[in-house]
This record gives structure tokens, sequence and C-alpha cells, in this order.
């Protein structure tokens, strides 16, 4: 605002307009109340609010209400150029991600010795606007992991009050499914993770989409498949498995696990848990169906002594924020025409409300040259007549004599001006 004390004869008295207010910051946080990221696919657009304007009488505007981008524990959050600016996996963890901008200020914030009352106010800055990618990776207790059609889906719909997909093709489960299993006086979550098959690791079947899901499991259940739908044996889907697991991260198979033989209705009848166990080197084999319900209190009273196990394995973690380096306050650009400076420190010395006033005019030039554009531009190859353009604004580069330069720099001169 640009505004004076008016009394009789003084039409411009004391400066007293208010500078307007900053704009709401964006950050992204934690918080244990969301479960999903479905409404940011839904509706992906969101912003900060405005800052306020500024009024006569030294009011200043209020600031913009800040944006909090609300997400489940475990998310991962990418810039635009793919770079993860956070791994968010607590709640109250949260990362700022855009600023917003400035607020302009009235014409009291420019009062110097030599400017008594200056005719001019700032203008508010534009925030800054991104793309974000929000990952959320499941952050279950247990995994059931399998080859397709293994039935892992028959299974969390047996044990809990998920209702997965269930078909007799493989890859039925395209999406992972969660499930709340009470056992007693314990509960745990497990997950439904898309079958895997040899060669995950290197992006094969839905390899990827299945590995980046188990890494946040606390303990793993590998469901054996014994029917003959299954044409590698249940000790050679062991070993697939495991092999594809250690290839993706060394760190997976140190993990609790649960070996399960699953549909263990269509396995032969002399078929033996116990020499399978031997096989594989593994203590124990549990031999369930779900649905004859065979087995399946035992196995999951298993589960949650192995989701113990991890619990007090499992070092503490803190998750991840990026700290990025302030960046520069501007560049200057070659272009066909001339000249481009780009940057918010050179678009903030230049919105001013009226540069067709000559005082404002030198005002102006005398940041741009303060903040070093003049030299840069000369520095760059910039001659007096070429055309520099910033932000909306297109300037004519001249060089100042030395009575300008005493003007602009006179020792009366605030700081920051």
């Amino acid at each position: 605002m640009v505004s004076y004390v008016r009394s009789r004869g003084k039409p411009k008295g004391k400066p007293i307009g208010g500078s307007g207010g900053d704009g709401g910051d964006v950050y992204i946080a934690a918080d244990e109340a969301m479960a999903t990221l479905l409404i940011y696919q839904r509706n992906p657009h969101h912003s900060a609010k405005d800052g306020f304007h500024g009024r006569g009488d030294l009011q200043h505007g209020r600031n913009g209400e800040d944006l909090v981008v609300r997400v489940p524990p475990g998310t991962t959050v990418y810039d635009d150029e793919g770079t993860m600016i956070a791994d968010l996996v607590k709640h109250g963890q949260k990362v700022k991600a855009l600023d917003g901008g400035s607020g302009g200020g009235g014409n009291a914030a420019f009062i110097s010795a030599k400017r008594r009352a200056p005719a001019f106010s700032e203008q508010g800055e534009y925030g800054e606007k991104a793309a974000f990618t929000l990952e959320m990776r499941l952050l279950a207790d247990a995994a059931l992991i399998g080859f397709p059609n293994a039935g892992k889906s028959t299974l969390i719909s047996a044990i809990s009050a998920a209702k997965p997909k269930i078909a007799d093709y493989p890859f039925t489960t395209l999406e992972p499914n969660l499930g709340v299993v009470s056992i007693g006086e314990r509960e745990f979550v497990v997950a439904d993770i898309p079958g895997l098959i040899e060669g995950a690791s290197e992006g094969k079947g839905l390899g990827h989409e299945f590995l980046r899901h188990v890494e946040r499991a606390r303990a793993l259940v590998v469901l054996l498949d014994p029917s003959p739908l299954q044409i590698a044996s249940p000790e050679e889907q062991y070993r697939i498995l495991l092999d594809e697991l250690r290839r993706h991260s060394d760190e997976l198979v140190s993990r609790p696990r649960v070996i399960a033989l699953s549909k263990a209705d269509l396995a032969a009848d002399d078929f033996d848990t116990a020499d399978l166990a031997s096989s594989i080197d593994e203590h124990a084999v549990f031999s369930i169906s779900a649905v004859a319900d065979r087995g399946i209190e035992s196995f999951l009273h298993a589960v949650a002594d192995a989701i113990d196990q991890a619990v007090r394995e499992e070092p503490g973690r803190e998750g991840f924020i990026l700290h990025r380096p302030i960046r520069d306050g501007y560049e200057v650009l070659a272009t066909p025409g001339g000249w481009e400076v780009v940057g918010r420190a050179a678009e903030r010395a230049v919105r001013l409300d009226d540069l067709t006033v000559a005082l404002t005019a030198d005002f102006v030039a005398g940041r741009l040259e303060r903040l070093g554009v003049d030299k840069a531009l000369r520095e760059a190859g910039a001659v007096a007549g070429d055309e520099v353009r910033i932000g909306e604004l297109v300037f004519e580069f001249s060089e100042p004599d030395e009575e300008e330069l005493d003007e602009r720099f006179s020792p009366t001169e605030d700081a920051d001006e």
C-alpha cells in the first residue's frame, strides 16, 4: 500500500503504507490418521493461501495459511527431477516442499534519509509451483510372498477381513492387500503381495512392484505351493524366492520368516513337510489349508512370534529428509534477443508497482547494481543497448555515469536498499 498521513497543507505527510503478508509455505507431513494416498490421486492440485494486502495506518497484511499435505507414515517424496527429498516414516515428520512468495513492502518500508516520502510500493511475489510424486510403501508386520497363484489371497481372506480378488490364474493380485489378523490377544497386519517369478529382481513380471513393498515388512511368510498348477517343486520355489530377495537386498533374507506349505489339501498323501524342511534347511515348515481350515492357528502363532522377534531386533528407523543447499539468487542466460536474468532474487529487485516513475526506476537500478546483476551482465558480455529481461519486464542495459553511481550509493541509504 502507498499511503500518507494527510493534513491541511501537507498532501504527502509521513508514509504509512503497510506491507503485504507472505504467501503460505507448502509442507508434506506424515500423519498416522491417513491410511492411503487416494485423495491425491483423485485431487492432485493443492496450494497454500495467499498473503493479505497491506493497508494504510501501517497495517501490515497477515501471512497466508501454510498448506500441509498429509500422507501416511511410510511415504517417500520425490521432486519433479526424480530425487527423493524425504522418506517420512514416523507420525509428525515433515519436509518443507515449497516456499511461499514474500509479501511486498508498503511505501513506509522504503523511508530513508534521502527518501522521506517514497511514492512507490513493492509488489508481492508469486510462490513456487512444482510437481511431486508421493509413493507409499506398505508398512505391514508380515508379507505373504510366493509364486503367482500360490494361495496368498485365499489365505489372507481366511485369516482377516480383507476381501482380495481370488481366481485360479496367475497375477490375480496386482496391488497389495492389507489384512488385520487377530489370534487370541495378539494382533498384526499382513500384506498379500503380488506373485513373484524368477527374474523379479531384474523387473520381470511384477518384480519391482513386489519387492518395494516387501522392504517395509518386519517378517516374511513364504508360501510354497505343492499343487500340480506349479511347474516348480516346493524346494525349487523356495530357492527361487530367496534368491530373488537376496538379489534385491541381502538384508531381506536375514529377516525372521515362517515357511508354510499352502494348499495342503491338494498335496500328495505321502508328502512329508519334515523332509521339505530338511531339504531347504529350515527348522520347520507348516502345513496349512485356508480352504479346509487346517493348521491355521499354530501357523498364525508362529507368524506372531516372528514379528515379535523382528520388533526386538529392528534398529530404530528415523526416516530421511534431504536438506538442499540454498539456490543461487539469480543466473544470467543468453537469449536470441539479448539476455535474461532468472532467479527469485533478481525478480524481487524489480517488483515495484510503477517503474515509469523516474525515482522508482532509479531505485530498482540501484537494487540490481548492489545485487551484482550489472556486473554479472557485463561479465557475460552485455553491452549498452542490449535488451535484458527479468521476469515480465524488459530493460535496456546501460552503463551509469559517475554522478548516477554517487546518487545510488549515497552513504545515507539504508543497507537493505
